[in-house]
């Protein structure tokens, strides 16, 4: 068999072993005795062996594309009927660049050279030709003349049609990014699409998808102002991916808002929390921190289910981790989780992540955190413009394997005159009913020191006498008055040693008392109470300042 001086031919051991199973065969049916002879001879269709077939023959049927190249140039040899089906007839002899113009757009000619060079087979994936079809194209090296020996060398080229797989791929791969595109506008629709701005407080945050490959998680963020200048902040991560991911962490949010709404500590808001999370959906968890600063204490109060710790950057400089306590995420059950703080001064900075900020999976979690408080010890600026460098020093891109969160607060020290529009005052309310008028005493002095307008002045000693009133009346020692202004509204609290909370109710006209929490809530902006962790109440009033 000679085909252009090139062979295609079976091994020789698998010749060998082809004739010694058809002798066997013979001698196998003639020593049985069923079949006579001469009946044998007429159920006997000579059948060619393969070393017999001509190859052009063989190849001009095969359904794939073949072409022969042959030289250091591939100069053609050889094309099949499908080859020329398919992209028409081509001139033999002719370099590949030339006569082969197909092979050269698709980048498969550096291929050739390779197999040519190497002696070894290569295979492409998938590629797209240009009649619109796609191919796998295996690149088998060949030698010319019988059994390997002689010296010229080709490369058969070997092209079989996949447009039906990749199609269906494609239309896989277009199917998953419309989920992610699904999942992504879910997630970021049910993050805060504004923060809220406390009064004491300087707040930016950042979300970042996981890229095309990763499916999107159920990361998120939010921030509370709980009134009487509190704030809470909650940062979660619900594990798992998609659109249930994200779903769940919209409900877990909605639900922290709610909660946050009563004012209670950050370990009974996750008791709550936990609950719900295994309601929602007993296989999911999710991770989260909650906190809340208040600016009188200077710190920041904190409960963790599970999460990454808390950092907090002081005004020297020195980067602190909130590491403990910490419990299991929620959705467990089971656990008592406990409330911790963390020092948050004027002129502090804090950060809450996820762990797509500093998880790796080439390095241990700690060196993750770690690197990040290095990050933070020498970041400056906005919490926008901290926020930011700290996803760069991370190195998250675009195509970055999971989703990160980032939330950074500043707690200005106010100096200067702006510091003239931050201002406290407290009295220790001692004795009995004497006290009242005390504190009504020193509240006019101090909103008179404070330059408000006399209707707001007013408005303001009502309030105290007001809640001084019922302090005495329903409460316990014991018992301080504080104001507190800001650049936007005052606050006016009372805290006593009861933790009964006060409501608000209609009073009937023979009434003598239950007017207080009424008219306080009428004449104020906002009002509430909340317990205080040592035992005891606060009662606090806000009034918005007038602008300029």
């Amino acid at each position: 068999m000679n085909f252009t001086r090139w062979s295609a031919r079976l091994p020789g051991t698998q010749r060998r072993a082809a004739a010694r199973t058809d002798d066997l065969v013979t001698e196998d049916r003639l020593s049985d005795g069923a079949v006579p002879a001469a009946r044998a001879e007429q159920l006997t269709v000579p059948v060619p062996a393969v070393d017999e077939l001509p190859v052009r023959e063989v190849l001009d049927r095969v359904p794939a594309l073949v072409a022969l190249v042959h030289g250091p140039d591939h100069r053609l040899a050889y094309v099949n009927d499908a080859y020329v089906v398919a992209f028409g007839l081509r001139p033999t002899g002719e370099p590949a660049r030339r006569a082969l113009p197909e092979l050269d757009e698709i980048g498969l000619l550096p291929l050739l050279d390779q197999v040519l060079r190497s002696g070894k087979p290569r295979t492409v994936k998938s590629r797209k030709a240009p009649d619109g079809r796609s191919y796998t194209f295996t690149c088998t090296p060949v030698t010319e003349g019988h059994g390997g020996g002689g010296g010229g060398s080709g490369v058969l080229v070997f092209a079989t049609d996949v447009t039906d797989h990749a199609e269906a791929a494609e239309r896989l791969r277009a199917s998953e990014r419309r989920q992610r595109e699904t999942a992504v506008t879910l997630q970021r629709s049910l993050l805060p699409q504004e923060l809220e701005e406390p009064d004491d407080l300087r707040i930016a945050a950042t979300y970042l998808p996981g890229g095309t490959e990763a499916a999107v998680g159920g990361d998120w963020y939010d921030v509370i102002t709980l009134g009487g200048g509190r704030t809470a902040l909650v940062i979660g991560d619900v594990m798992g991916r998609g659109v249930r991911a994200a779903a769940v962490m919209g409900q877990l949010r909605t639900a922290v808002r709610a909660y946050a709404r009563l004012d209670l500590p950050p370990h009974e808001i996750l008791q709550l929390l936990d609950g719900l999370a295994m309601e929602i959906d007993a296989n999911q968890i999710a991770t989260c921190a909650y906190a809340i600063h208040d600016p009188n204490e200077g710190k920041l109060v904190y409960a963790s289910a599970g999460h990454l710790p808390i950092l907090v950057r002081d005004e020297s400089g020195v980067v602190l981790r909130a590491d403990e306590p910490t419990g299991p995420p929620l959705g467990t059950g089971g656990w008592m989780h406990a409330s911790g703080s963390i020092p948050l001064g004027p002129g502090s900075t804090a950060v809450l992540y996820t762990d797509g900020l500093v998880e790796r999976r080439d390095e241990d979690l700690d060196e993750g955190i770690a690197a990040l408080e290095r990050a933070l010890a020498g970041a400056t600026g906005s919490p926008q413009v901290i926020c930011d460098r700290l996803v760069r020093s991370a190195g998250v891109t675009a195509e970055h394997d999971d989703d990160v969160a980032v939330m950074v607060l500043q707690h200005p020290a106010h100096t200067g005159p702006d510091g003239e529009l931050f201002r406290n005052a407290a009295l220790e309310l001692l004795g009995g009913v004497e006290a009242a008028p005390r504190a009504r005493a020193f509240a006019s002095g101090v909103l008179t020191s404070w330059r408000f307008p006399v209707e707001l002045h007013d408005l303001g000693v009502l309030a105290v006498s007001e809640l001084v009133a019922n302090s005495l009346q329903h409460g316990t020692p014991p018992m301080r008055l504080r104001l507190r202004r800001t650049d936007r509204r005052l606050i006016v609290e009372v805290t006593d040693g009861d933790d009964h909370l006060p409501r608000r109710r209609r009073a009937e006209p023979g009434d003598e008392s239950g007017r207080g929490i009424a008219i306080v809530a009428t004449i104020a902006s906002n009002w509430g109470s909340r317990r205080t962790p040592g035992g005891g109440k606060a009662v606090w009033c806000e009034f918005v300042l007038p602008k300029g």
